[in-house]
């Protein structure tokens, strides 16, 4: 990992960069594709399965026996975990609910907001390196609370044309039923336009590589709506000398074994506890059975000192991770200090994988920088909020005249026209 000591405010954007590729490097590929998908439809799809995912297959859709059969093949002890997970993520999000909104502005003037589901969404699980099934959990649940009505999956097969049991168990558990052995930009063109197969729909969800980021940010061209720019993860931590840099090295570690095009950083006022950190990292990279991924992803990643918390909180929030972790003495500054993350771990014993898997938080989260606008995936992701109006015939009277002159102001006769009528009426 590159150390670098005190680096100065004006250099933060360049020492910050991302290990990514601009989207000019991407969006010809992702075009393509796309193009193909909406005029050759299951053709296209095919055919790009056979190139990125290396096998042939005549039938994306995932038979309900192919999914009783996934069940025998995860272990009692894997079903409980997921079971555990599933309940904490299901309390969590449920507590998310909302009631409806309900308020007189005016004497005759009811306004009111009401949340209804998004009717069709599709989840895109990324099974690549690792078979993300807890992915499902952290999509399907909250679809299933908002009350959508049609949910479909898509996830890549492997090259013998399956899909990893977990992923198929973990989806039944959810009450997903419609499953397409589809991946990469291929599938987001799938759900984007539809095709004989697929369904389309109005919003996708599911992280992604650089290739399915970009092909979701193409689906908005489209009328699609997406989740968030969700790309390669991310961690940042915050530590000081109160840290155990085992478990500091062991977060960063964590992160790095998801892709080589993952980043890490560490944040610290303390310069032996940087010389710590570098050394646990090293010897627990030894033995890591994704020891080639972590070690590319190292690479890209930073140790950095800074001379105390307030320019540390600064950079941090110039940065916006997708995780952060505190572990510092006076973890309350960073706390009430963050504008901008997806989500926030706080304590020696609070790792990141918690939130990857159990605690309950979502773990669909904005990467590359976008934490400073986008919130991760959340109950109210899966819903629209919807305003409604009923205003008597004392409401017109009251507001009218303000609306007349508003309209008139704007040059819109017939905005006015529609409230003048209706106060002459109540003069006759």
């Amino acid at each position: 990992m590159q150390k670098i000591f005190n680096p100065k405010s004006k250099n933060w954007n360049t020492i910050l960069e991302r290990p990514t590729q601009t989207v000019d490097d991407i969006e010809a590929t992702v075009s393509q594709i796309f193009s193909e998908v909406q005029k050759n439809g299951d053709q296209a799809i095919k055919k790009y399965t056979s190139f990125f995912d290396n096998v042939e297959l005549d039938n994306f859709f995932i038979s309900q026996a192919e999914i009783d059969t996934a069940t025998n093949h995860v272990s009692a002890e894997l079903k409980n975990a997921i079971a555990i997970a599933k309940a904490n993520i299901t309390k969590f999000h449920k507590a998310q609910e909302t009631p409806k909104i309900e308020i007189e502005t005016t004497q005759g003037v009811k306004c009111w907001q009401e949340k209804r589901a998004i009717q069709k969404v599709g989840l895109y699980i990324p099974g690549g390196t690792a078979p993300l099934f807890s992915t499902i959990l952290m999509l399907a649940v909250p679809a299933k609370i908002a009350g959508c009505n049609e949910i479909i999956l898509c996830t890549p097969p492997n090259k013998q044309g399956n899909v990893h049991p977990a992923i198929l168990y973990t989806a039944k558990l959810c009450g997903i039923t419609k499953i397409y052995k589809i991946g990469g930009i291929q599938a987001i063109a799938g759900m984007t336009f539809g095709t004989e197969t697929i369904s389309k729909v109005y919003k996708i969800f599911g992280p992604g590589n650089q290739f399915v980021t970009v092909a979701k940010q193409l689906a908005t061209k489209y009328g699609v709506a997406i989740d968030m720019p969700a790309g390669p993860s991310e961690l940042l931590v915050v530590a000081d000398e109160t840290a155990n840099a085992s478990f500091v090295a062991s977060d960063l570690l964590s992160q790095a074994e998801h892709g080589t095009d993952s980043q890490v950083i560490l944040v610290t006022t303390s310069k032996s506890f940087l010389d710590e950190v570098e050394s646990a990292v090293e010897a627990q990279l030894k033995v890591l059975p994704r020891k080639e991924i972590a070690t590319k992803a190292i690479a890209n990643s930073k140790l950095i000192y800074v001379e105390n918390d307030q320019i540390a909180l600064e950079l941090i929030n110039e940065y916006g991770p997708e995780h952060f972790i505190v572990c510092v003495k006076d973890e309350n500054f960073y706390i009430n200090g963050i504008q901008n993350a997806g989500s926030v771990f706080v304590g020696n014993y609070t790792p990141e994988s918690a939130g990857d898997y159990a605690s309950g938080t979502n773990h669909t989260l904005p990467t590359n920088g976008y934490a400073k606008a986008y919130s991760g995936v959340n109950l109210a992701s899966f819903q629209k909020s919807m305003t409604f109006q009923k205003i008597t015939k004392e409401g017109i009277q009251n507001i009218g005249n303000a609306i007349e002159l508003m309209a008139e102001a704007e040059g819109l006769q017939a905005h006015k026209n529609a409230v003048t009528l209706r106060l002459q009426s109540l003069n006759q």
